[in-house]
């Protein structure tokens, strides 16, 4: 029969085990979660930015429709490129001359005028075609209701960009 020193002594030699174990244990899940963040944070941007650019001889056209049909500002211009940025700063598009010296040649050719849209997301629509068809600008899509939820209407910038002003549905 144990003595009631030695049961004493055992459970705290149980107690022991178990929170070493625990440690261990926690120790290793730290590690593990630790090492798993760090691989996935190497394949992650932590802050990114994103402007599309178009690369047109049409720099003053394109200001001037972004300006008068959106109230686009300007973030910076000189004699070949123009950066522009929403009303809020939320986005920004950017307009570059082709073939301009001070580009690599990646930057060099100029938009062939198809195979690009862009959304631009609004709170009214009927507000925003009642607008931009009273500044004359030729719409292309007229405004209508989607089967998905979506009520938008469609134009084109000077560069054949289309652009789908929309008002998603909130489900």
């Amino acid at each position: 029969m144990i003595n009631n020193n030695e049961s004493v002594k055992n459970e705290w030699m149980r107690k022991r085990l178990i929170l070493i174990v625990g440690v261990a244990i926690a120790m290793l899940a730290l590690f593990a979660t630790s090492a798993f963040s760090q691989s996935e944070s190497a394949t992650k941007v932590k802050s990114m930015k994103f402007n599309s650019g178009i690369i047109t001889p049409l720099l003053k056209e394109s200001k001037a429709f972004y300006v008068r049909t959106f109230g686009f500002g300007v973030t910076f211009e000189n004699e070949f490129y123009v950066l522009m940025h929403t009303p809020n700063h939320q986005a920004e598009i950017s307009f570059l001359l082709p073939d301009h010296p001070s580009q690599q040649p990646l930057f060099h050719p100029a938009f062939p005028h198809a195979g690009v849209y862009f959304t631009i997301e609004v709170e009214d629509v009927e507000a925003e075609y009642k607008r931009i068809k009273a500044l004359g600008v030729p719409i292309a899509i007229e405004l209508r209701d989607e089967p998905w939820g979506d009520r938008h209407f469609a134009i084109a910038d000077p560069n054949g960009i289309g652009i789908d002003v929309v008002t998603y549905q909130k489900k």
